[in-house]
């Protein structure tokens, strides 16, 4: 089920998101329901507060090459990660990050190139992945979902000021 998408300055967006202790079907539900809301708006990571559950929660899902007419994000690649711990990081890199809580707007934001984290899976089994990809800058992205920080905070005073400057620019105009 594809599920509304909480949008920045919500207050929610600021919440430090509870640790998960029950691998049962309700979580397999908000599981499934952050894939296909991830999915339905072209996003490629999304954490559970990003639909107004503060669970430490968060689905991955890189798209992948396709050919016309296939998926390109099939569920089966879909990382799942329920507590997510990065035990592990080093080196720095610039990427451009958008965000779906701020939909719109992509800014470069500094990040360590490689992260190594302990997470577990919906199941409930510990599990360790690593990467200086994508898919690391996507994995401590949403992981600041979890901590209550979104991505233009990271931005410099000043691209912070004419950010703000923009959105309320944007809000008005809707």
């Amino acid at each position: 089920m594809v599920r509304e998408i909480v949008v920045y300055p919500d207050k929610r967006l600021k919440l430090i998101s509870k640790e998960i202790k029950s691998f049962n079907g309700a979580l397999h539900d908000l599981l499934d329901d952050m894939y296909d809301t991830m999915c339905a708006c072209n996003g490629v990571g999304l954490a559970a507060i990003q639909i107004g559950v503060d669970l430490r929660a968060l689905v991955i899902n890189v798209p992948l090459e396709a050919e016309e007419g296939e998926q390109d994000q099939p569920k089966e690649n879909t990382l799942e990660m329920i507590n997510p711990v990065i035990v592990e990081q080093d080196g720095s890199e610039k990427f451009q990050e958008g965000c779906l809580s701020v939909p719109g707007i992509y800014e470069d934001i500094e990040r360590a190139k490689h992260v190594k984290v302990e997470y577990f899976d919906r199941e409930g089994n510990k599990q360790i992945i690593e990467d200086d990809n994508f898919l690391a800058v996507a994995i401590q992205h949403e992981i600041d979902h979890l901590d209550g920080k979104v991505f233009i905070e990271k931005l410099s005073y000043v691209k912070r000021k004419r950010f703000e400057k923009e959105w309320k620019r944007r809000l008005k105009e809707e």
